[in-house]
């Protein structure tokens, strides 16, 4: 019987001067981030439903009576403002703060000024952009839900990454007991006992037993790594046969597997070449937005109209040109990119790569010559003279199904797809 390892899944590479914490603060941080977009947009939906109804002008209800409309109107239209604008108008202080006007700037300029143009013409006479404010808050709202939803996606990949290592140990003592602990009660030098099937909870050195360590997780390699006295192993490796007592060398954030969470969530976290240049784009369309507004004014004050015929022209220039497609296609694309990505097992390290990706021709594979899935399978059985194949592999696979070792999870699997019968088993070990 011969069987081909369908080897590696790529490598991983952290960087050790850099301590590191793999905790779930990301994934939980764009979450909340989308969480509260939602909130504010089922609750500012809500509220919009009846300023549509009571906004002067709307078709069908241009003659519904109801008392108090323009009170009324107001105290709904400030709601929706203030409430579903908010996340708007902190980002707009907090771009101002670094002198850099960008989308927020210009979607909460666009509301500031369809809310106080609409709240001075509703008792003074003109036309209300009131149902406009509300629609655009939720427009934004909405999109900025599937935005930080998509990202959140995206970063669950890293969270799982980060839940490899253990939660808590078997801690050796110094009078040979051994007492199950919180892994972050381990400090460096103490002696931890690894079952087979666990995950290894630290970097260290075998110091007792022998086994076989399955690195696949840190190397790409499926082939299992024989481990004894003086090998060295990794945290979140999955110990296969035997066991084994380490002495741990780091723990916790220092391991190797934590400092590649952390240089993958770091990476993840900033901003890619496209994002940049749509917040350039908007806060060169800050400027224009207000500039054409203003000259909108000035032109149909020349021309002879009067005030209140002029700025309102002005303002509807200015909600009509902010650009809310661009704030939130190109991080909403970005984002979800990724996340279809982190699904199928790519974990993007540089955006600026990913989106230059688009651009490649030629794949250079530097995997030791060979291209593979990740799993041992079956390719061949070779029967001695006077036995068949479904043979064989009936015998082999009937031991082999008791075993967690890969090269047996390959065969088990191939007499599963065959329909071979198997055998009952006695005193496996």
């Amino acid at each position: 019987m011969t069987v081909s390892s369908d080897g590696g899944r790529g490598h991983m590479h952290g960087h050790s001067g850099h301590k590191a914490h793999a905790g779930h603060g990301g994934h939980s941080g764009h979450a909340g981030h989308a969480a509260e977009f939602l909130r504010r947009f089922w609750v500012s939906l809500a509220l919009t439903v009846p300023v549509l109804l009571l906004a002067p002008g709307l078709g069908g209800w241009r003659g519904l009576e109801v008392p108090m409309r323009e009170p009324l109107l107001f105290a709904l239209a400030s709601l929706v403002y203030v409430y579903g604008g908010y996340p708007f108008l902190k980002g707009m202080v907090a771009e101002l703060r670094r002198r850099a006007p960008g989308m927020m700037t210009l979607v909460a300029v666009a509301l500031t000024v369809a809310y106080l143009y609409s709240s001075y013409t509703l008792f003074t006479g003109g036309q209300t952009f009131f149902w406009e404010l509300a629609t655009l808050v939720d427009v934004m709202l909405l999109g900025h839900y599937v935005e930080a939803r998509a990202v959140a996606g995206a970063s669950r990949a890293l969270e799982l990454l980060a839940r490899a290592l253990p939660s808590s140990v078997h801690l050796v003592t110094r009078g040979g007991e051994i007492v199950d602990v919180p892994a972050s009660q381990v400090g460096r030098g103490d002696r931890v006992l690894v079952r087979p099937g666990e995950r290894i909870p630290v970097d260290g050195v075998v110091v007792e037993g022998r086994s076989s360590v399955d690195e696949s997780l840190v190397t790409g390699e499926s082939v299992p790594v024989p481990k004894g006295p003086g090998d060295r192993v990794v945290a979140a490796t999955v110990n296969l046969d035997g066991s084994l007592v380490v002495e741990a060398e780091r723990t916790g954030g220092e391991t190797y597997i934590a400092r590649v969470v952390d240089l993958l969530r770091r990476i993840q976290e900033g901003r890619s070449r496209a994002q940049a240049v749509a917040d350039r784009a908007a806060g060169v369309l800050t400027y224009v937005s207000v500039g054409g507004g203003a000259l909108t004014a000035l032109a149909w004050l020349l021309a002879g109209f009067p005030p209140g015929f002029a700025v309102e022209r002005a303002v509807t220039v200015m909600v009509t040109a902010c650009p809310h497609a661009l704030g939130l296609a190109v991080p909403l694309v970005i984002a979800r990119s990724a996340a279809l990505a982190a699904s199928r097992g790519i974990l993007v390290r540089d955006k600026v790569g990913f989106e230059r990706a688009r651009d490649v021709s030629i794949v250079v594979f530097d995997k030791t010559g060979t291209l593979t899935l990740g799993e041992f399978a079956v390719t061949g059985v070779a029967a001695a003279p006077g036995h068949g194949e479904a043979e064989v592999l009936s015998l082999a696979a009937s031991l082999e199904r008791l075993s967690e070792h890969p090269v047996a999870r390959g065969i088990v699997e191939r007499a599963g797809e065959l329909g071979v019968p198997l055998l009952g088993v006695e005193e496996f070990k």
